[in-house]
């Protein structure tokens, strides 16, 4: 083997490629890290004509009840919207189990992706994240807003895919693709790569329509080659194949202003003059504007400026609630993972004890209703009441720590004062 310097096949000098295994007849030889990916790659030609099992990966598959009680521990409010993530959840999980055993059904299923509306804050990524952790499977968060079409500035749509298979787990590349292959891709900000309306640029959308173009073949389904590494493509870089009709793709967004083209749509005929016109109170104005959203159609999302092809390949719509001040009150107190539970652990972390009076709790859930910012919102006010109390505990003798009304209105008060200053 002495005479071999190099990988034949990735040029890979001896020096760093370890080990070269020549072959038979000694004309050329491979090195071990192009090996495990050969392996991979007659892997993914056997799981398109064979219906042996992949390879023993199991996934529990949860019932759809099992995961909305794992969700509630975690995630106030949005029933509506959990119990369809949940049932969209076991349902493509179970369509990868009936893949692998396709040769033997008579009916094939289709992938059905899910599109994610609702306000900022109202929990998208949260719900998503915890039900990727409960069924144990590979889950990356993508934001649409850094991708462009392919050949331009910015990354490439396939990055989320490299980004899966990282953090897929796996000894070797067949094992890492394989789970790689049973994960979660959420794709945030869907809404900013709308299509840009007619004359509104010269210039070709890459960033709109472009990237919802280049999104088609990996959310319905097709082998993507992508690069072992997170970076553009190489031409001589080694790729990886991965099969991304079994990988579920949830899409998440705001979807500002589209209340707008529903109520187009909707008053459409409707004449707004004489005995017949609508009066409504601004109660009811209100909460129509909330409910509005749980009207949406294809038809909307088209409009709006998301092409026809993309929208039929997210056939799950799931629509959430812009947060209540009671809901508001329970992320704050009542989850597994409560945002006020989560400082009082920081703060016995120092051997303190933290409170909040009732008043406190009140003032502080209005404040963060007033930011519009969802769940993101209480955060953001939790940190300014207790910043400089932070920085001082661990040097302070002082062992507990009452946070009343009046300390939190102080904290905005200086606060405000500082930022007219």
């Amino acid at each position: 083997m002495a005479e071999f310097k190099a990988c034949s096949f990735c040029g890979t000098p001896r020096s760093e490629a370890g080990r070269l295994l020549p072959t038979p007849d000694k004309e050329i030889a491979i090195c071990e890290k192009c090996l495990d990916k050969g392996h991979a790659l007659l892997h993914v030609a056997k799981a398109s004509d064979s219906d042996e099992d992949e390879g023993g990966i199991q996934i529990k598959i949860y019932k759809p009840q099992e995961l909305l009680d794992h969700l509630n521990q975690y995630v106030i409010g949005q029933d509506e919207a959990k119990k369809y993530l949940c049932s969209a959840v076991y349902n493509h999980y179970k369509k990868l189990r009936h893949f692998q055993d396709r040769d033997k059904q008579d009916i094939e299923l289709d992938k059905s992706n899910v599109l994610m509306m609702g306000p900022s804050g109202s929990g998208k990524t949260y719900l998503v994240k915890h039900l990727a952790d409960l069924m144990g499977v590979p889950f990356v968060i993508g934001d649409a807003t850094t991708f462009s079409q392919a050949g331009y500035v910015g990354d490439d749509v396939e990055i989320m895919i490299t980004r899966l298979f990282q953090a897929a787990p796996g000894n070797t590349y067949e094992e890492k693709i394989k789970r790689t292959e049973t994960g979660i891709v959420f794709i945030d900000e869907i809404d900013k790569i709308r299509r840009m309306g007619a004359g509104a640029s010269i210039t070709r959308d890459v960033s709109g329509e472009g990237v919802q173009q280049s999104l088609l073949k990996l959310l319905e389904g097709t082998v993507a080659n992508v690069p072992e590494q997170v970076g553009r493509k190489h031409p001589n870089a080694a790729t990886i194949p991965i099969d991304t009709s079994r990988i579920l793709f949830i899409c998440g967004g705001a979807f500002g202003h589209i209340g707008e083209v529903i109520e187009k749509r909707l008053k459409k005929g409707k004449s707004g003059l004489g005995f017949g016109a609508e009066s409504r109170t601004e109660a009811e104005k209100e909460r129509n504007k909330k409910q509005i959203l749980h009207k949406v159609t294809n038809e909307d999302l088209i409009e709006y400026g998301m092409i026809p092809e993309f929208v039929g390949r997210l056939p799950v719509l799931v629509t959430l609630d812009e947060l209540s001040k009671e809901q508001l009150k329970a992320i704050l107190l009542t989850p597994k993972n409560a945002i006020l539970k989560q400082y009082k652990v920081l703060f016995e972390m120092d051997d303190k004890k933290l409170s909040f009076t009732d008043e406190a709790v009140d003032l502080v859930v209005e404040k963060a209703f007033e930011m519009k910012t969802g769940a993101r919102s209480l955060r953001s006010v939790m940190e300014r009441v207790l910043n400089d109390l932070m920085f001082s505990i661990p040097s302070s003798k002082q062992k507990t720590f009452e946070i009343d009304k009046a300390f939190v209105e102080e904290r905005f008060r200086l606060n405000d004062d500082l930022e007219v200053a």
